[in-house]
This record gives C-alpha cells, structure tokens and sequence, in this order.
C-alpha cells in the first residue's frame, strides 16, 4: 500500500483552490483547469482531485457495527424548517437507565456523510449520545457522493436549514435518556452552525467550533454557552473574522477558549483526506472531550 499523502505533498496554491472547490466557490471544471499546472510526474488535474478527496474507509475509528453502541436512525419534527429532518443517533449500548450527556454533531457542507456518521459514534464511546443531523434531508440525504453532496448543499434553503438544526437541538436535550444538558460540535459549515446555536439558544451548554464561520460581532452578547474554538494555522478565509469576534466574546463576557494549531490546513481534523494533521487533530480531539465532560 502507497504511504498515505499528507498536505505537505501538495503545493499551498492547489490547497487554496481544493479549498475553494469543496466550498462551492469553484466548480469542479474551474478546479481541473487551475490544477493543471500542479501535475506532474504522471499526476493528472483529476489524479490530484483523486488524492484531496476523502477516503472514508481510510478514516473510519469505529465500525458502524460495533456492538458497544446502540445506534439508530430517526427522524426529528422540524416545523419551522423542511418539516423534518433525518439522522443518526450513537449511544453506548451498557448505558441501561443512565442519563447521558446529549451532543449535536454538526456536518461540513456534504451532509451526513461517512465521516460524521464516525465522529458521532466516537462521541458514542467516549459516553456521550451523539445526534448528528442530515441538512441534506430535504433533497433526499447524503447522495453517496461528495461532489453530488456539495451541488446538493449549494441549494438548501439556509434559512430552513439553521431551523431544522434548532429542532434537533431542542429534540436532543428533551430526549428521554439525556441529562439535560445539551453540546454541540461542528465541523467547518458546522462550526459555523455551532456558533449560529449559540447565539440563539441561551440553553446551549458548551459548543465546540472547528475552524467555523463566525456570526456578526453584535451577536455575540447573546452567546450564554461555553465555547471552544479550533482554528487552522492556514486559513485566512476563516481566521480573517476571528479577532472582532472573539473582542465582541470578551467584552460580552463569554467563557470562551480558542486553539491556533501552526502549520494547519482547514479541515485538519478530518482523518478521510491529506488535510488531515494527526498530531493537532487528536490534541483538538482530547481537548473538545475534556471539554464536553467539563461542562456537560
């Protein structure tokens, strides 16, 4: 087996334009025909598209059969939003009658893909009832395909969406087996989300925000939950928000901590591409974990 490529085989300019394509800013025609001055050595423009995209087997920790979890898939009322939305739920199978710290995982912009699906049942392990969502529900759900999935993403209506990830919050804290309580983590859309939820659901307890995009400044005094933020080293798109923000967090008074991992790209958490940065992404990890046992 070749050794598994990592963002330092590729040039930064072709890491921008890869980061622009799966943000809908590039369309995949537009991204071949930029990348076609980074092939070489027998590498096409569509090769190094290959190489950037996930590979979910690659990045899987936990089998979705895994017999110490109890995992369904259930459908939540969304009234305000697309009516309802579908998502996968992961719990440890030995919890019997305990309550259990509930966690919205919030996806990328390609839906509950295979990924997320692992991250949520990771969360599971850890003793936690992960609920993660798919925005994609209105238009069929994750369609098996990352670039489908993001044409897909593209025309949500954004509005209902934040909605439906209300009603989510809100189904997961009633839940019977939760304790209360109620986390929410996310993932580049989905730290983004994280902190929309945070800025509209004063019963959020602490919400874990990776490389996300930031709300307006003015939004930020009616932040009441915890907040852990993770920020790529390589990532202006997102960092150049980031300082007014977390000013407006701090005159706000918001318990919130933010991590700057150098060297990084966006989406370095993600296990399924070479973004990947695995000594940052479990130091994130252990620190989200510590995070939600604290608060939660």
């Amino acid at each position: 087996m070749p050794p598994r490529l990592s963002a330092h085989d590729f040039d930064q300019e072709l890491l921008i334009l890869f980061d622009a394509y799966v943000h809908g800013n590039l369309d995949r025609r537009g991204f071949l025909a930029q990348a076609q001055k980074f092939a070489k050595a027998g590498m096409t423009a569509a090769g190094l598209l290959a190489a950037l995209s996930p590979n979910f087997a690659a990045g899987q920790q936990v089998a979705p059969t895994d017999s110490r979890l109890k995992i369904e898939h259930v459908s939540v009322p969304s009234p305000l939003g697309h009516g309802s939305i579908k998502g996968y739920l992961a719990r440890p199978a030995s919890a019997g009658t305990q309550k259990l710290p509930p966690v919205l995982v919030i996806h990328e912009n390609r839906g509950l893909n295979p990924h997320i699906e692992d991250i949520t049942r990771r969360l599971a392990l850890d003793g936690f009832m992960a609920f993660a969502p798919d925005a994609l529900t209105p238009l069929g759900g994750y369609p098996g395909d990352e670039q489908k999935a993001v044409a897909a993403f593209a025309t949500l209506d954004q509005a209902k969406t934040r909605e439906d990830f209300m009603a989510c919050a809100h189904w997961l804290q009633a839940h019977k087996d939760a304790n209360g309580k109620l986390g929410a983590v996310g993932f580049c859309y989905g730290g983004g989300i994280v902190h929309f939820l945070s800025t509209r659901l004063p019963e959020l307890n602490a919400g874990v925000a990776f490389y996300g995009n930031v709300p307006a400044p003015s939004e930020a005094a009616k932040v009441k939950a915890a907040l852990l933020v993770h920020q790529a080293g390589t990532d202006e798109r997102i960092n150049a928000a980031w300082p007014a923000y977390e000013q407006a967090l701090k005159a706000a008074g918001v318990n919130h901590t933010v991590y700057l991992y150098p060297g990084t790209q966006h989406g370095f958490n993600n296990d399924t591409t070479p973004r990947y940065d695995a000594a940052a992404a479990q130091l994130a990890w252990q620190r989200t974990l510590d995070f939600f046992k604290a608060w939660l």
